[in-house]
Parts: C-alpha cells; sequence; structure tokens
C-alpha cells in the first residue's frame, strides 16, 4: 500500500458547538468541515490535554503529555525537550516531506528555539511566533512597517509582527487565513507533481481574537463595520482588552463567524485541489483544534459547560474529524468513546505504516473503523490550581478554592472555572450540572488516587 499523504489542520478557539453539520446553529457555515465529517469519521469525545493553547499544541506534536516535562499553564508552558521527538521527526524519518504553515505557540519561544518547526522536524515553514505578542497573530499585517505604525508596546500585543520562512524575516500584509491557504494548496501541488508522500502540519490563527481583523471587502460584504485595533487612548492594555472582547464588542459573534466561515473555505479549497489532482483517496487530512471555544471571541460549546480556561467539558472537549477515502475509513461515521489529542501522533504513524513510537496517546485508526474501540480510556489534566481525571463516563474535576488563576480567569477572561471538587457521570449528565462528589465518596477518593499516580508516573 502507498504510503498516504497526511495533512493536519489544526485550528484556534473552535466552539464545539460551530460546525454546521452539528445542526445548533443555523447561523454557522461550515461547507468544507460538513463534507469532511460526512465522508469520514467525527469523534463525538476528542479531548485536547489541556484548556489552553501553548500546553495543548506541545502534546499534539509530541503524543506525549506535556506534564512529562513540566508544563501546566501558561506560565511554565515549553516546548518539549530535544530527546522526546516530534511527530514531524518520526514521519520525515519515514520518508516524507514535511512544512509547517501557521501559528506557532508552545511557550515562551523565541526565534531560533527548538519550538520554531524548521528546528522540529518540518523541511518548509512559514510561521509567527504568538509568544512574542501575547498569544495571538494579527490576521491582516505582519511587517516591520506595521511595527513602526503601531509602536513597539501595541506591536507586541496586536501581533504584526514579520512571520519567518526559517528562521527569516518574511514581511506581509493582507488576509492571513488566505495567505495560509495559498502556501498549503502550493505545496500540495508541488509535492504531488513530485510524487513525493508529503505531511503538513496547517495551523490556522482563526478563529482567535480578535475577530474584527477582516479583509474590507469581507466587512462590506457582511455588513460588518471596520472596529479599530487599538486604542492609544487607553492607557491600561486590559481595559482596553475588557472592551474589545465578549460581552462588550458589538457584532462579535458575527466576526467570529466570518472568520470561521473564510477559514472553512481554505480548508475546502484544499480538498477541492486533492479532488483535482485525483489524490483524495490517497490522503490522510485531519481537522481538530487547540482548545475549547472562548468566551472572548464569542465561541460557543453548546452543550457542554465551560470554555477556554476552565477543566469543564466546553474548555477541553474538542471537533476532531479524519477523512481517509477509499475504503480506509468509513464515510459518515461517528466514534463515542473518549479520545485524546494525544493519540494523534501514534494514529498518523500508523497510517504511515510507521512504527507507533513511545507515546501516553493511543493507535485510534481500529476505533475509527468501529472495531475496537476503548469505552474504559482513562484522562488525565493538569494545569496546577486545577485538575481532572476521566476514568469511563465518571470525570472528578478539582479547582483551589480562592487560586488566583481562577480569579484572573474570571476577571478577564469572563469565564468560570469553579472552586472545589466536582464529580460527574457524563454519560448521563454530559452538561456537566449535576455534582455528584457529596454523594459518592468513595468515587471520589478511588479518581483521587488514580490522578496521584498518575501525576508521580510523570516524574
Amino acid at each position: 500500500m502507498r504510503r498516504p499523504n497526511i495533512i493536519l489542520i489544526v485550528s484556534d478557539d473552535h466552539g464545539y458547538a460551530d460546525r454546521g453539520h452539528l445542526g445548533i446553529h443555523a447561523d454557522v457555515r461550515t461547507p468544507a468541515l460538513d463534507r469532511l465529517a460526512a465522508e469520514g469519521v467525527s469523534c463525538d469525545q476528542a479531548y485536547v490535554s489541556a484548556p489552553i493553547c501553548s500546553p495543548s499544541r506541545s502534546g499534539i506534536i509530541t503524543g506525549r503529555h506535556q506534564a512529562r516535562w513540566g508544563v501546566h499553564w501558561f506560565d511554565d508552558a515549553a516546548f518539549a525537550p530535544p530527546d522526546i521527538p516530534t511527530l514531524a521527526e518520526d514521519l520525515r524519518a519515514q520518508g516524507y516531506d514535511t512544512a509547517y504553515l501557521g501559528k506557532v505557540h508552545y511557550g515562551k519561544d523565541k526565534p531560533g528555539d527548538r519550538a520554531c518547526p524548521n528546528r522540529h522536524g518540518f523541511d518548509e515553514s512559514y510561521y509567527g511566533l504568538a509568544a512574542l505578542s501575547m498569544g495571538r497573530l494579527n490576521y491582516m499585517r505582519r511587517s516591520k512597517t506595521a511595527v513602526s505604525e503601531y509602536g513597539d508596546d501595541a506591536a507586541s500585543r496586536m501581533g504584526v509582527q514579520p512571520f519567518l520562512e526559517g528562521d527569516t524575516e518574511v514581511d506581509g500584509e493582507g488576509f492571513l487565513t488566505a495567505e495560509l491557504g495559498d502556501r498549503a494548496r502550493d505545496f500540495v501541488g508541488r509535492k504531488t507533481a513530485q510524487q513525493r508522500p508529503y505531511f503538513l502540519m496547517l495551523a490556522f490563527n482563526s478563529v482567535h481574537n480578535f475577530c474584527w481583523q477582516l479583509p474590507d471587502e469581507e466587512l462590506e460584504k457582511r455588513g460588518l463595520p471596520k472596529h479599530p485595533d487599538w486604542n492609544p487612548d487607553v492607557s491600561d492594555y486590559v481595559d482596553w482588552y475588557d472592551g474589545a472582547i465578549s460581552p462588550n464588542l458589538d457584532n462579535g459573534r458575527a466576526y467570529y463567524l466570518a472568520q470561521l466561515e473564510l477559514m472553512d473555505a481554505e480548508i475546502g479549497k484544499l480538498l477541492s485541489l486533492l479532488d483535482k489532482t485525483g489524490t483524495a483517496g490517497e490522503t490522510l487530512v485531519v481537522y481538530t483544534t487547540d482548545n475549547g471555544g472562548s468566551t472572548c471571541n464569542y465561541g460557543d460549546n453548546t452543550p457542554l459547560r465551560g470554555t477556554k480556561y476552565t477543566l469543564f467539558d466546553g474548555g477541553i472537549r474538542v471537533p476532531l474529524i479524519a477523512r481517509w477515502p477509499g475504503g480506509r475509513l468509513p464515510a459518515g461515521y461517528t466514534a463515542l468513546t473518549p479520545a485524546s489529542l494525544l493519540d494523534l501522533a501514534p494514529t498518523l504513524l500508523a497510517a504511515a505504516g510507521a512504527p507507533s513510537g513511545d507515546h501516553d496517546g493511543h493507535n485510534l485508526l481500529p476505533g475509527w473503523t468501529s472495531a475496537g474501540e476503548d469505552g474504559g480510556r482513562v484522562l488525565h489534566w493538569d494545569c496546577g490550581f486545577q485538575w481532572a481525571v476521566r476514568e469511563g463516563d465518571l470525570k472528578l474535576l478539582w479547582v483551589e478554592p480562592g487560586s488566583p488563576y481562577a480569579e484572573a480567569i474570571r476577571q478577564v477572561e469572563h469565564t468560570d472555572p469553579g472552586s472545589g471538587i466536582y464529580l460527574f457521570d457524563l454519560a448521563a449528565d454530559p452538561g456537566e450540572i449535576s455534582n455528584l462528589a457529596a454523594q459518592r465518596p468513595a468515587d471520589v477518593s478511588r479518581l483521587t488516587q488514580l490522578h496521584e499516580a498518575w501525576k508521580a508516573s510523570c516524574g
């Protein structure tokens, strides 16, 4: 069997409910994602390893839980050490040509670090270091000219720095989502012509705030006002930021949906290219996002409780769709048992016919063909001030009462991570409404011990 091409698409802060094929919101238009779901496998209970981007992305690229190298939250986030190989390094060792396009945010990343894609297995790269700009990239501007116009303070907050190709700064102006789509199609077209197997990781900035950064023609077409990026008259950044996110941003949900629709359109163009070149059956396409939908940018996680930053399911349960036509994966199948994005590395390596390696994740391919789903899966999360464990349908969640981290999330991000101990039966209560901790102390004790043992195993 010919080794498949692999395209892994990772978006940013995509709300669980915001997919057209779910039918939850009539104003959500995602025909490309809907097509992937109709022609592939949707994982109904897929989880990230952290409710924020940096730790989660570290887990995705390695298939190892980031707690193994001491990562829990933003303040200790870091890329995996050199002795832990990345998915790109493992696939390149199997003869794959590799490319990374888009957002990079593994921790306090700087040019030349191992966190840069060209330093951990990607032959080609075009990327923005979001760590240089408070975790975001500007959708419209990425140049030295923009840095000069914004001024150093605003530039460092608004993400207008030039992108990098390898180690070289590259100025760019124009809509980032379209730029990433163009470059993705160029890479796929070249490798198809060369008849080379490839691994493309396409990391969109969409739909991270600030979603009002849209092309003028898109704003006009949608009847949306142009919103200023930065108000220099507001001296306190947090005050300005609070006025630029939910619940204070007029048309916020419309901006978000526009960004989602335009990202989906780029995914659709990529699928059309696979059709045109006759390589759709030779290509495994996977779509997911880095954490739950965010209150800040009007993402919606219905029917789940919680959002980004929290360990309620709304913060950690995410879309995961995989398509591999030609009988490799079933069409229109929904996998109902829990999966982790730590599973992506061993799963994609298995699809490539490569050794599975040393991972914390599982190969999902048996479950994706309905032959081997694991209903007793145990998953762990550890953010320091909050942790959770899921065993089967039971989920135990603890948030440190009075934690300054939790209070900052409430004040700045407008979401509540909770406080104290929670026990939920997710089969009976997927919205995590009924806290069973007081009624079932034996389960609380058992799951706590299970989690403590896992933490000890991480070192």
